[in-house]
């Protein structure tokens, strides 16, 4: 996954100390395989409070859709940053 964290120093990054940096890059730019050690690795429910209680500007709104879905979260407030922080470089998202 070195390749999904080329903004971050890979060696110094602990999945422990560093979970939202994590989260929010695998949910955003991860392949399939990635996903699944991410809920593997953290368990549903910390991602759920990730995307309840911080959220992040490199979490797409077709992202935090896909995991609101998966969540059964549709009333639930979660956090987002202005519409200007927000960005994606994926090629799948408008």
């Amino acid at each position: 996954m070195k390749w999904l964290f080329w903004n971050m120093d890979f060696e110094r990054l602990d999945a422990i100390r560093d979970a939202d940096a994590v989260i929010a890059t695998v949910v955003e730019f991860g392949l399939h395989e990635h996903v699944r050690w991410l809920l593997a690795f953290y368990g549903r429910e910390r991602i759920h409070a990730f995307f309840k209680n911080v959220g992040s500007a490199e979490v797409s709104d077709r992202t935090v859709a896909f995991w609101r879905a998966v969540f059964h979260a549709k009333k639930e407030k979660w956090p987002r940053p202005p519409a200007w922080r927000r960005s994606s470089s994926a090629p799948w998202i408008d």
